[in-house]
C-alpha cells in the first residue's frame, strides 16, 4: 500500500471516526488538522476530512486546505444533510477551491453525521419558516442522529480499498503511456 496522511477536524466526533477508519484501512498516519505538517511531501496520498459548516468545510480545514500543494488528495465529509444532496456535493467543490496549487482530487467521501445537541438547540428557537428549522430538516435530524454507523464505517473502508485500486489503475495507465511514448522516440537499428 502507498503512504497515506488522514488529515481531519472534527468537534462532535463524527469525522473523527471516519479519519480512524480510514486510516485504519489504509495504514495510515493520522492527525488532527491542528498537528498536521505542512510537509506533505513523504505521502502518496492525502485523504483530508471536515465537517461542514455553511455549505463547505469548517473554519480549520478552510485554512489548511491552501497548504496542501502537488499532493493527490482525497476529500470526506460528515455533515448532517443526506448524503449525495446538493448540500453534501457542492461542499466538495468548496473545499476543491480551496485546495493550493496541483493538488490533484482522487475522489471524495461522505457520511451523514449527528448535529450537536447545541446546534439542534439554536436551530429550534429559529424562525418556523427558516429552511434550518423546517419539517424536513428536523426528520434528517433524527435521520442523522445515528451516524456514522457501523454501515458508514464499513464504507469508510471500502472507499480505502476502492481508491487504492484506482491509484492501480492510475499507475498501470502512466506506465503503458511512459512504454507508448518511449518505442515511438526509440532509434531504429
Amino acid at each position: 500500500m502507498r503512504k497515506w496522511a488522514v488529515i481531519y477536524s472534527s468537534t462532535t466526533g463524527n469525522t473523527k471516526a471516519i479519519a480512524e477508519e480510514i486510516a485504519g484501512a489504509s495504514g495510515g498516519d493520522l492527525f488532527r488538522v491542528q498537528d498536521a505538517p505542512t510537509d506533505l511531501s513523504a505521502y502518496d496520498v492525502v485523504a483530508l476530512g471536515y465537517w461542514l459548516r455553511r455549505g463547505g468545510p469548517d473554519d480549520l480545514m478552510k485554512t489548511y486546505l491552501p497548504k496542501v500543494k502537488d499532493a493527490c488528495v482525497l476529500l470526506f465529509q460528515t455533515h448532517g444533510a443526506d448524503v449525495g444532496s446538493e448540500h453534501a456535493v457542492t461542499s466538495f467543490a468548496r473545499a476543491a477551491y480551496l485546495l493550493g496549487e496541483s493538488a490533484e482530487i482522487l475522489g471524495t467521501f461522505s457520511a451523514q453525521g449527528k448535529l450537536s445537541p447545541a446546534l439542534i438547540a439554536r436551530r429550534k428557537k429559529s424562525d418556523p419558516d427558516d429552511t434550518h428549522n423546517s419539517p424536513e430538516a428536523q426528520e434528517r435530524w433524527v435521520r442523522a442522529a445515528d451516524h456514522p454507523n457501523e454501515e458508514d464505517r464499513a464504507a469508510a473502508r471500502t472507499f480505502v480499498e476502492k481508491m487504492e485500486h484506482k491509484l492501480d489503475l492510475l499507475d498501470k495507465f502512466r506506465r503503458a503511456q511512459e512504454e507508448k511514448k518511449h518505442s515511438r522516440t526509440a532509434i531504429p537499428r
